[in-house]
């Protein structure tokens, strides 16, 4: 599985599950059905973000943004990753291998940027609530939005350009399923200085920046919480981001045990395994928890539902 010695390397062999046959097909199907309720119900959520007014609030406001990202976020990486399954011998050329690990970067970033917007959301409606319509006009909604999405194009603008930049001889094969960043840097032939460095000047800047951010958010939403007097109060409050609060927790928790633990602790088939749940089975919860938890969300289904299903 290797290019000859000093060849310039055209294309990636994905080594992916290949070494346990047995797994694939029962992979294939199960990541086919997780892709498909991800699909189904991020785009639900999408439409009664659309198509109920009573959604047309900030909150549901950057979901629909977030389960927009999480369906492009998915699709990045789960069709190659299921036409993969189904080959003995899968290959990525340069080119694939840049634009997936380009907009892997982005569409990431991206989550965690909007997560932090609604993290805000939650602190101005429970911690300033007199000021919230004034702190979250449509404006400064859209403005946050946007930031967003630009910060997910200068991160995959920035581990692209770092990682594709080097030298690229010999060694083909990456241990993984897709191309992430750090089993693409590990082929790069000579000094991967400048690509680590990137790659932790991205990771502080738009990942460690955004969940600081969120935990000042809930600490000072916790405090509130806190401070009133009913525990029935308490609970009504809570409840109002306890959903975003899951999401936050499991977003990041994945990220985290992905992306910080040291390489001594890590090996190429417990990568994979932590891979296919922060890009698998991670985005299939989303509309769980905000359809199932929550009264809005679950009120605006039933409403669509009788105006288009039920009505006479």
């Amino acid at each position: 599985m290797l290019s000859d010695n000093g060849t310039t390397v055209t294309e990636f062999v994905l080594l992916g599950f290949s070494g346990f046959p047995s797994l694939q097909r029962p992979l294939f199907w199960g990541v086919l059905c997780i892709y498909l309720v991800t699909l189904l119900g991020n785009s639900l959520i999408i439409v009664l973000t659309l198509a109920d007014p009573a959604l047309h609030s900030p909150m549901y406001f950057f979901l629909h943004h977030f389960s927009l990202v999480e369906i492009l976020y998915t699709t990045t990486i789960v069709p190659r990753m299921l036409t993969d399954l189904q080959s003995t011998h899968p290959t990525i050329p340069l080119a694939s291998c840049f634009t997936q690990l380009y907009f892997f970067s982005f569409f990431g970033v991206t989550e965690c940027c909007l997560l932090t917007a609604m993290a805000y959301d939650r602190y101005a409606a429970i911690c300033r609530p007199l000021h919230y319509t004034t702190l979250m006009n449509q404006g400064g909604c859209n403005c946050m939005v946007g930031a967003s999405y630009l910060m997910g194009i200068i991160t995959g603008t920035t581990h692209s350009i770092c990682i594709f930049t080097l030298p690229f001889r010999g060694a083909n094969t990456i241990y993984h399923y897709m191309c992430d960043i750090m089993p693409v840097l590990r082929l790069a032939t000579g000094s991967t200085f400048t690509g680590e460095v990137g790659n932790l000047a991205v990771t502080i800047s738009f990942v460690l920046t955004p969940f600081l951010l969120i935990m000042a958010s809930y600490t000072c939403i916790l405090a509130t919480i806190l401070g009133v007097a009913t525990s029935q109060g308490r609970r009504k409050l809570f409840s109002t981001c306890s959903s975003h609060l899951f999401v936050v927790i499991l977003f990041f928790g994945t990220a985290t045990v992905a992306y910080l633990r040291p390489d001594a602790g890590s090996s190429p088939d417990t990568d994979q395994v932590i891979g296919v749940f922060y890009t698998v089975v991670t985005p299939m919860f989303n509309p769980f928890v905000y359809t199932l938890r929550n009264k809005e969300v679950t009120g605006a289904m039933r409403r669509l539902m009788d105006r288009y299903l039920w009505s006479p």
